[in-house]
């Protein structure tokens, strides 16, 4: 890196950590120089190579300032699926979107998981070294179902976050939560049956229904308030439906979030037709705003709630830790499943898992990354709007860390992410989260990544990239 670039570099994480807000003067030519102590001409690189990435602005005869962004975009408007039983369709073109976007050299804006950068790395390695020292020998044999009890101890007790009063002995351990939610699915339903979805949904979910054959109805859903409590009510008296799975808290990919009173409502229609529930609470953790939401199994008082979740956003995703509560009545055929599924879970990630939530920091831990993704979600956002088409519309979420773009009509966002590959950037392309590929102008971004140069003209490329398909 060149030193202007160095010296950009170093004033632009100072505007990203609020050191100099939208609208502020920065330090001029000269006093930059001199702090820096570099000449007034690498400064002024630095400055030109700022105002290229539209991150700060020159005003005449009075200096340099931090840009001030557009108005927001607006957000997408409540979706429209057809509201009919259909069989999905998407395993090919995720197998697609996510076999290029596997590479270290790509920027990862289509890959829903945070940059190792915002995980607690350094703090889970020295508890693996002295989980593996500790249990050198236990760490080599099977963990059956239901897992590991520390581990299970210390998620009961993380449940109580979320309003949950849960025993470990109610708890399966699972590898991550696409696990849970296929044990869920398998137990309840089968080839054929129809299940109930938000629109538009999580593609890993999609994939799980098409695999097992699967139908599905997929709910209008607000960018805001989540899946329409109407369409469910609808949808429930006119089709025969296995069961509801939704991501209530921050769905993927609108950041959705049901509020309290509609959880309750959606319980108490669901308990009406005996239709269970498979709650994804992936990303109840990561709320922007104290409290952190309680999931729906907090109302659950009919025994009709699946909750499954894991450690793959906040921790570490590729220890694969997750696990599923189930109703009592189901615990041991949910238990039975895990067992013919893969037989057990690795032994050293749960421990060590165990070891870190026991004296690894994890509320501090999740308290700065609450941060994080909040702050740059909204940098995302920004980014967008200044770098998109105006008629762009972007999500504007509470939580979680995605966001749900809705692009022009006539651009296509499979030609877009075939294009923004060949420049090295990963998108997660709409029709990826409708079963029947809808959605073909929205793209979802992912925002948990580090704010530097690198990822400032990534956006100014798929921006460009996105008007030059208007054209």
């Amino acid at each position: 890196m060149n030193l202007y670039q160095q010296i950009a570099e170093r004033l632009r994480r100072q505007i990203i950590n609020g050191t100099y807000r939208c609208g502020e003067r920065v330090p001029s030519v000269r006093r930059l120089a001199d702090q820096a102590d570099v000449s007034m001409a690498t400064v002024i690189e630095a400055y030109r190579l700022l105002e290229d990435d539209g991150v700060i602005e020159a005003r005449p005869q009075s200096g340099y300032y931090v840009r001030v962004s557009k108005v927001l975009p607006a957000e997408p408007a409540i979706s429209k699926p057809s509201g009919r039983p259909t069989q999905v369709n998407i395993n090919a073109l995720a197998h697609e979107v996510l076999q290029a976007a596997n590479s270290p050299e790509i920027v990862q804006l289509g890959v829903a998981t945070p940059h190792p950068d915002f995980l607690p790395v350094a703090s889970l390695n020295r508890m693996a070294a002295a989980t593996l020292r500790k249990h050198a020998i236990e760490v080599t044999r099977y963990d059956f179902p239901p897992g590991r009890h520390e581990l299970r101890v210390q998620i009961a007790r993380r449940m109580a976050e979320a309003g949950c009063a849960v025993a470990p002995d109610e708890i399966i351990v699972t590898g991550g939560c696409q696990e849970a939610l296929s044990l869920a699915l398998r137990a309840l339903t089968h080839s054929g049956d129809t299940v109930l979805i938000e629109s538009p949904a999580f593609y890993g979910t999609l994939q799980t229904i098409e695999t097992l054959g699967l139908k599905v109805i997929e709910i209008p859903t607000h960018p805001r308030t989540g899946a329409s409590l109407d369409a469910i009510k609808m949808a429930l008296e006119q089709w025969s439906i296995a069961a509801c799975v939704l991501t209530p808290n921050f769905s993927n990919p609108t950041g959705a979030c049901l509020d309290e009173d509609h959880k309750k409502q959606l319980l108490r229609i669901l308990a009406n037709n005996n239709v269970p529930l498979i709650e994804d609470d992936i990303y109840g953790e990561l709320t922007f705003h104290n409290p952190r939401p309680k999931a729906v199994k907090a109302y659950d008082r009919k025994n009709l709630v699946f909750y499954c979740s894991s450690f793959s956003k906040t921790i570490a995703p590729g220890y694969r830790v997750g696990w599923i509560i189930p109703p009592q009545n189901y615990y041991a055929t949910i238990e039975h499943l895990k067992y013919v599924n893969t037989m057990a879970c690795a032994t050293l990630p749960e421990l060590a898992m165990a070891n870190y939530l026991t004296r690894g920091g994890y509320e501090h831990h999740l308290r700065r990354l609450r941060g994080v993704c909040a702050r740059h979600t909204q940098l995302m956002i920004e980014s967008i709007s200044r770098y998109f088409p105006a008629n762009t519309r972007v999500t504007q979420p509470t939580g979680g860390f995605v966001v749900w773009v809705e692009l022009p009509e006539k651009v296509d966002a499979l030609e877009l992410h075939r294009l923004a590959l060949l420049h090295k950037i990963s998108i997660a392309p709409g029709p990826l989260f409708s079963a029947k590929q809808k959605y073909r102008n929205f793209i979802r971004l992912n925002c948990a990544l580090p704010w530097d140069s690198t990822l400032e003209r990534a956006m100014l490329t798929l921006g460009k990239l996105t008007t030059d398909l208007l054209n």
